[in-house]
């Protein structure tokens, strides 16, 4: 299978002229996926470089151990970007000089019936990354109570009838557990209707995702220890595909380009804070016309950077 037909990486060009600035450093790609992104990367730096590529989906990480099986610089881990400080560890590594992390779901993934994540086929509610963790969106479908599920699909989903869908998932599975993705999809559409059911879908499947892999919380860990790790020089790039993720690395990188969080009231500062980042891109980057003709899922992607000062 080639390449371009498991993932077409978005904004290419863009993250590698604002990414790899020290050629022969040491970078990081949280996500790799199916290798988009690392290669071009690969293909900048030096033999003396050393990369680091982390994927939760064995499927990406087998994928990914073949593909540069006769790269020396390179190192792969099946695991959360979360544990980047782990892995420096193991790789004796103190500071990177460029940290990319993409947060979309692979092609393959959203493709591939049996990973659980879309409702366009009739799959298993799975949505697990990680396949060795036990916790699944059926899991949560069928234990959540009316209120969690509700908040979830609102929070999560910024669904407006968050509570409308959890109430009648909750009167469904009294009588049939909820497995499958079109069982799902049936029970939504009873409230929602035909007109606006894939929109609304999107959100609910966006929602049951972030929950089953903990996206949020392991994305907003990241973001501290990745910043810690950047040397001198080095940046931060982020792909974001939805607003929630989006807003948590703004917010991020706004606080840690901050030289002072003290009150206005407060004639001098006692935080002691200091700025720790200078931001690259005070408007995120979005794709242009000809890539999202070319890949339409590069549509919702925005890119962020920020450069350790």
């Amino acid at each position: 299978m080639k390449e371009e037909q498991i993932h077409s990486p978005v904004l290419l060009k863009e993250v590698i002229d604002l990414l790899v600035l020290n050629l022969s450093g040491k970078y990081f790609e949280g996500t790799s996926g199916f290798g988009g992104h690392s290669k071009a990367i690969l293909d900048k730096l030096s033999d003396t470089a050393v990369f680091i590529g982390v994927d939760k989906d064995l499927n990406a990480y087998n994928y990914l151990k073949k593909k540069f099986e006769n790269d020396g610089r390179t190192r792969f881990f099946n695991t959360s970007f979360a544990d980047i400080r782990t892995i420096c560890k193991l790789e004796s590594i103190t500071k990177l000089d460029g940290i990319l992390l993409d947060l979309g779901v692979s092609s393959f993934q959203l493709d591939n019936a049996g990973a659980g994540f879309t409702y366009r086929f009739d799959s298993p509610l799975d949505m697990r990354m990680d396949k060795n963790q036990s916790l699944t969106a059926a899991d949560i479908i069928n234990s959540y109570d009316e209120e969690s599920l509700s908040k979830m699909f609102f929070e999560f989903g910024e669904e407006k009838f968050s509570r409308r869908i959890a109430k009648e998932i909750v009167s469904f599975r009294k009588n049939k557990r909820i497995l499958t993705a079109f069982e799902l999809r049936n029970v939504i559409q009873k409230v929602i209707g035909e007109r606006f059911l894939n929109k609304t879908l999107s959100r609910i499947f966006q929602s049951l995702r972030i929950a089953v892999n903990n996206e949020l919380e392991e994305l907003s860990k990241f973001l501290d220890y990745a910043i810690d790790l950047l040397a001198p020089g080095g940046r931060i790039a982020v792909i974001s595909f939805h607003s929630l993720e989006d807003r948590i690395v703004k917010e991020k990188f706004r606080y840690e380009n901050l030289d002072c969080i003290c009150p206005p009231a407060i004639p001098q500062c006692v935080c002691n804070k200091s700025r720790r980042v200078n931001i690259i891109t005070r408007k995120p980057i979005i794709a242009t016309d000809k890539e999202n003709l070319n890949n339409p899922r590069a549509r919702s992607a925005k890119l962020r950077v920020a450069e350790r000062l």
